[in-house]
Parts: C-alpha cells; sequence; structure tokens
C-alpha cells in the first residue's frame, strides 16, 4: 500500500469501535472485570473525548488470552501482565530484526553493485605477468677491505 493513502474510515484489528458492554459480550466477561483488567493495565482501551472505553478487535483477542491464562492455565494477573509484557517486547524486537535484514540486505546489495563498478572501470591494456626466468649462477659479495 505504498504510495497509496489509507482510508482513514477503513477498520483495522486495532480499530477502537466496541463499546465496554459489547467488548464484555464479545470476550466472555464482565464490565466490571474489564475495567479491573484496565486499571492494572492487561488491556488498555482506547479512550474517547468523554473517556469512554473503546475496545479494538486486539483488545478482545487479549481479553480472550487473559482469561484463558487465568482461569485454564492458572496463572495470576501479575505473571499474565508480565507475560503480555514479554510478549509485547518480542514482537517490537522481531520488527527491529526485520528492519535491521532490510538494511543489511540494502547495504550488502550497494556493496556489490560498487564492485561491480570498479571491476567494470579496470584498465583492459594491462600486460599480464610473466615469472623472470631463474638462472643458477651463483654470486658471491665480498666487502672491499679498507685500503683496496
Amino acid at each position: 500500500m505504498e504510495g497509496r493513502r489509507r482510508n482513514p474510515f477503513e477498520l483495522t484489528d486495532e480499530s477502537p469501535v466496541y463499546v465496554i458492554s459489547v467488548a464484555a459480550q464479545l470476550s466472555g466477561l464482565h464490565p466490571q472485570t474489564l475495567r479491573q483488567y484496565d486499571r492494572l493495565g492487561l488491556v488498555s482501551p482506547d479512550r474517547t473525548a468523554g473517556r469512554g472505553r473503546r475496545y479494538s478487535a486486539r483488545d478482545i483477542e487479549l481479553l480472550r488470552q487473559v482469561q484463558q491464562l487465568s482461569q485454564d492455565e492458572g496463572i495470576n494477573l501479575a505473571g499474565i501482565k508480565r507475560i503480555i509484557e514479554l510478549e509485547n517486547q518480542v514482537a517490537a524486537l522481531q520488527a527491529r530484526v526485520s528492519e535491521l535484514s532490510a538494511a543489511v540486505e540494502g547495504a550488502a546489495a550497494t556493496l556489490r553493485q560498487r564492485e561491480a563498478q570498479v571491476h567494470a572501470s579496470y584498465r583492459r591494456d594491462l600486460v599480464p605477468y610473466t615469472d623472470v626466468q631463474q638462472t643458477s649462477a651463483l654470486v658471491v659479495w665480498r666487502p672491499k677491505q679498507r685500503g683496496e
């Protein structure tokens, strides 16, 4: 989508569209539980100008994940918060690795291009090197003595 402007009305997974009652129904949780998760920083929905919560599809998925970790895996909320933080950190690091890999590939391509330019600039009128004939003659050096 490079070069094209995104439609400001296009909905994505990050679009904050669900009020708390709808988010509670979609996630299978009580609205008070959603408020508690927000206070603890587990799931932080966007806010309207009037401070009302608006949840995105990604928030709903995260609420379901928190519920599953809490009820099925028996992990406490502090542990769940740490898991979410680590998952976010891993995602950010993976994005950074992708950026750096692309930069390295770009630099390698530039290097290959410059190397090809240098090879193309070689003079073609150079004379090839031929090995000098070796002889078996022995030369003895004697220093001059004083007075000679």
